[in-house]
């Protein structure tokens, strides 16, 4: 047994354990870029700079999750072709995907960097800290091909049963970033600038020693790249990528519309908010990493004929999941002041406070939910089944901002809180139903 093959011969559950906890903590590490920012921000500049860069983070989340959705779609091909050994199908979808994102993110990053000043105010940012949050904007902007790159990147070492890889330099990349925040910020005082500039050198140097690594991996195995480009590849790759993009990005789509609502009861309100997003963008990467592991397991499994493994690495996705809910609920309950202080620190103010701790002691108890709707969408989309989980997420974004919208102004801001959940729930039982109607009807794979 070749280790390449794991993840079709070990079994479901170690298969998707040593494939997924890596994802893991390299998302975990991902999630560091932001938190870092944040937390040496809002500890070194003040509470205003913390709402300033938590302003445009909703946004920024926006194109941090359509680099990764299009890297998870295109994915799919390179395991299934990876899956059956047809290793030059596997080298030509990774160059198309190469050439498509890049020239993606730079067409993204041209128009962000023009338009931010509108982006922001179409948020309805606050007006204390709008300067900076678009000069914030404007420098993330112009790391964005970096950032594009390097997902993809990822997203094929993943495919290729290689999830070591891009843990590896995320850490590297992550601490770097931290040391540059500090260097930046706090010793030389470059404020909103510096921390930005930090991100963006970081995510390029790990976006280059990625490209590296690979085209070594990939030019000792077998097969040639017969285009760069492949049309037909393309369209293939679009076919699952632009589901896979609505998918992951719904949440954060959802995010950036409904902080504008929480944008207009203040800079003080949006800093405590900020905080308790990125704690829960920390607790959401087990499930996020669940979903995504599950989709290449059922990517290779269904490309070597093994359909009757899927089903089982489905139902172990779920004990994995209700691990992870239960310790971060408990850990939010008992923790959330010393988690909202990291980020505000002692002379943070007290709405400031209350507001990310409502909110994380509340969303604590959902995320078995969203963990839950990971794993069945992660599953319709490695079988290729596409319409069942777009239109889930479709609804899950509706129900977030559509309640926002029309109640917040009457009943407060705590029902962003409440849709949160309520948006993961219809979610999940829409893409659940789908899920069971392709097993009765014998259409899995």
């Amino acid at each position: 047994m070749q280790d390449k093959e794991y993840l079709i011969h070990y079994s479901p559950l170690r298969a998707l354990i040593i494939f997924s906890l890596p994802m893991m903590l390299g998302n975990l590490f991902q999630q560091l870029y932001t938190m870092t920012d944040s937390v040496i921000v809002g500890r070194f500049i003040g509470e205003k700079a913390l709402a300033a860069v938590g302003a445009s983070y909703s946004l920024t989340s926006v194109f941090i999750a359509v680099a990764i959705g299009g890297g998870v779609g295109s994915s799919v091909l390179v395991s299934r072709a990876f899956g059956s050994r047809d290793y030059d199908s596997m080298k030509g979808s990774i160059s198309t995907s190469l050439v498509s994102f890049m020239v993606l993110s730079l067409v993204l990053a041209l128009f962000g960097y023009i338009f931010s000043p509108q982006i922001m105010n179409a948020l309805n940012t606050p007006a204390d800290i709008l300067p900076d949050a678009v000069l914030y904007l404007r420098i993330y902007f112009l790391g964005l091909p970096f950032l594009f790159m390097y997902n993809v990147l990822s997203s094929v070492f993943n495919a290729l049963g290689k999830s070591k890889i891009p843990l590896y330099l995320l850490i590297f990349s992550s601490l770097l970033n931290i040391i540059l925040d500090l260097v930046m910020v706090a010793v030389f005082s470059w404020g909103i600038a510096g921390a930005a500039w930090a991100t963006l050198i970081a995510q390029a140097l790990s976006a280059c020693i990625s490209f590296a690594i690979l085209l070594r991996n990939i030019n000792a195995m077998e097969g040639k790249v017969v285009r760069m480009f492949d049309r037909g590849i393309f369209t293939r790759m679009v076919r699952l990528a632009i589901p896979s993009i609505i998918q992951q990005s719904t949440v954060s789509i959802g995010m950036m519309l409904v902080q504008s609502v929480v944008n207009s009861f203040g800079s003080e309100v949006l800093a405590g908010y900020s905080a308790g997003m990125r704690i829960e963008n920390i607790a959401t990467v087990p499930m996020v990493s669940i979903g995504n592991a599950l989709s290449s397991y059922t990517a290779q499994n269904l490309g070597a004929g093994k359909e009757d493994r899927v089903v089982k690495g489905y139902h172990m996705t779920y004990l994995m999941v209700l691990f992870f809910a239960l310790l971060e609920c408990l850990i939010l309950q008992l923790f959330s002041h010393q988690l909202i202080s990291m980020f505000i620190g002692g002379e943070g103010t007290p709405a400031a406070y209350r507001t990310g701790e409502d909110y994380l002691t509340f969303i604590g108890w959902f995320f078995a939910v969203i963990g839950f709707k990971m794993s069945t969408d992660g599953l319709l989309r490695g079988s290729g089944d596409v319409k069942v989980f777009t239109f889930a997420n479709l609804v899950n974004l509706s129900v977030r901002v559509i309640s926002s919208f029309a109640l917040a102004p009457l009943i407060g801001v705590e029902v962003v809180w409440y849709a949160v959940p309520a948006g993961w729930l219809c979610n999940w039982a829409i893409s659940f139903t789908g899920y069971r109607y392709k097993r009765s009807k014998k259409l899995l794979g």
